[in-house]
């Protein structure tokens, strides 16, 4: 019985031996397969790193480009609300010269009487262009005869 008792252990040990190397071949393929899924992991990871470093450089020249544009466009408001204002002063200004040149063709009529000025009368006087250009014309014709350029 000793003898059979060893068999039986020996037998049971190389049953276990076997299973043990099957078990080994399993872990060695899987092994296998999770290097090969590394060293792709380890590409995706490398190309991920280069698209990262392409997307700030584009995101910082973004910002420079940004940066440029607002001082160009602040720069450019500004030159546009003075020249507004401006264009105001001269409209402004255009408006009394008309209004001046209509009080002077008014004056200039024979026989009338200078109409009252209204409140408010719009750069586009109601004066016919005949009327206006004789008045100015007397205008200056007025200050050459007093001894003044027009």
């Amino acid at each position: 019985m000793s003898h059979s008792l060893g068999i039986v252990i020996e037998s049971l040990v190389a049953l276990l031996l076997l299973i043990t190397i099957a078990y080994c071949m399993l872990l060695n393929s899987r092994l296998k397969r999770l290097k090969a899924d590394e060293h792709s992991l380890k590409a995706t990871i490398a190309e991920l790193i280069t698209a990262t470093e392409i997307a700030e450089r584009a995101i910082g020249g973004l910002k420079h480009t940004v940066r440029d544009v607002n001082e160009n466009l602040g720069d450019q408001l500004t030159a546009a609300a003075q020249i507004s204002q401006q264009l105001k002063k001269q409209l402004a200004e255009g408006d009394n010269i008309v209004r001046r040149l209509s009080r002077i063709a008014i004056a200039a009529r024979p026989g009338g009487e200078p109409e009252p000025e209204p409140e408010f009368e719009p750069a586009a006087s109601k004066v016919p262009p005949r009327t206006l250009a004789a008045a100015a014309q007397a205008f200056s014709e007025r200050r050459r005869a007093n001894g003044l350029a027009a």
